[in-house]
């Protein structure tokens, strides 16, 4: 733990980063954080890297507040709301609060990608990845090691527009999570426990617009609770990650491999099953759309890697034209 953080509001000027929806915020005045600093070994793109856990731009756990980056997280040891900055390149410090305050900074260096390792991994093998891979030598993969959100966050996204997924998500963790601590600049949310998952009532689901498949599967998973969690953090590679995983009801590998990118940091985890993402695979490195049999004989030139080059597909800009319309999502909350 170190001195004081720049710019991350302290107790005493927390009333300026208040919106004026919390005036009447029943919260006492937040503590004083815990403090750190993280002085990674190798170029980090901040930014790029812990924003990829966000679901949308209006996720309750994550926001962005000028050169800040806020998470709220239900840890081991309890809630933890975490404000992280760059203050100079080479410097990530951050800043806790609530019971989980500790925990959450210890994970500050997987969160910025301190875990994820490139040995192996050739850029030259396609000149669009070499190009991508030179102009972002910052970007790594992040891991929160929080298997359960990740993974019913995971099933929100399944078989529906990422809209409806991000909006359902918001809803839900909102009206059922527990609010953040500390001088969060909006108001900020915690993902429910295990056992809150299974208590959210059926109309809150319904409200929220997520259709009953999914609701039920994370019910079904948050019954097996820390017993699922325990094995898929005990399991030795990601395919056994899978086998845990794909044999509950409701969970496919588009649900596994989502749920290894975000929690576990896999590097070479692939969304098979993705509506849009074989397509802007094949484009990009085939020059033409593709299928995901297709997607994976051209990912094959990087084992270990395939997703570190799909986030380098997506860092480059490259991405096949739009066809068609997009999909407008049918509303079902008012039926």
């Amino acid at each position: 733990m170190t001195t004081s953080l720049s710019r991350i509001p302290r107790m005493r000027d927390a009333g300026r980063f208040q919106a004026p929806s919390e005036a009447r915020d029943p919260r006492p005045l937040p503590e004083r954080p815990l403090e750190t600093e993280y002085r990674p070994r190798h170029p980090l793109d901040l930014r790029r890297t812990v924003l990829a856990q966000r679901h949308g731009a209006g996720d309750p756990t994550m926001t962005v507040s000028g050169s800040v980056i806020w998470r709220a997280s239900r840890t081991p040891a309890g809630v933890a709301t975490l404000a992280i900055r760059e203050t100079h390149p080479g410097v990530v410090r951050g800043a806790a609060w609530g019971p989980g305050r500790e925990w959450a900074l210890a994970q500050l260096p997987a969160l910025c990608g301190a875990d994820d390792d490139p040995t192996g991994f050739d850029a030259s093998r396609h000149p669009l990845i070499a190009d991508a891979h030179r102009r972002n030598p910052g970007l790594r993969l992040s891991r929160t090691d929080l298997v359960f959100d990740a993974l019913a966050s995971a099933i929100f996204e399944q078989k529906v527009t990422g809209m409806q997924a991000f909006g359902a998500w918001r809803r839900v963790v909102t009206w059922c999570g527990e609010r953040a601590p500390g001088p969060t600049p909006q108001p900020m949310f915690a993902p429910p426990t295990i056992d809150g998952w299974q208590h959210v009532p059926s109309w809150v689901w319904h409200r929220a617009g997520l259709e009953p498949p999914q609701s039920k599967t994370v019910v079904r998973a948050a019954r097996l609770g820390d017993a699922l969690v325990r094995a898929v953090l005990a399991a030795e590679d990601g395919e056994a990650v899978d086998r845990v995983l794909v044999s509950q009801p409701g969970i496919g590998p588009w649900t596994s491999a989502e749920t290894r990118i975000r929690a576990l940091g896999d590097a070479d985890a692939v969304s098979v099953g993705d509506f849009h993402l074989a397509h802007h695979v094949g484009y990009a490195l085939a020059g033409e759309r593709t299928d995901d049999d297709g997607m994976l004989r051209l990912l094959a030139a990087w084992p270990g890697h395939r997703q570190r080059v799909i986030r380098l597909i997506g860092a480059s800009g490259v991405i096949e034209p739009r066809r068609a319309p997009r999909l407008h999502p049918e509303d079902h909350r008012d039926r």
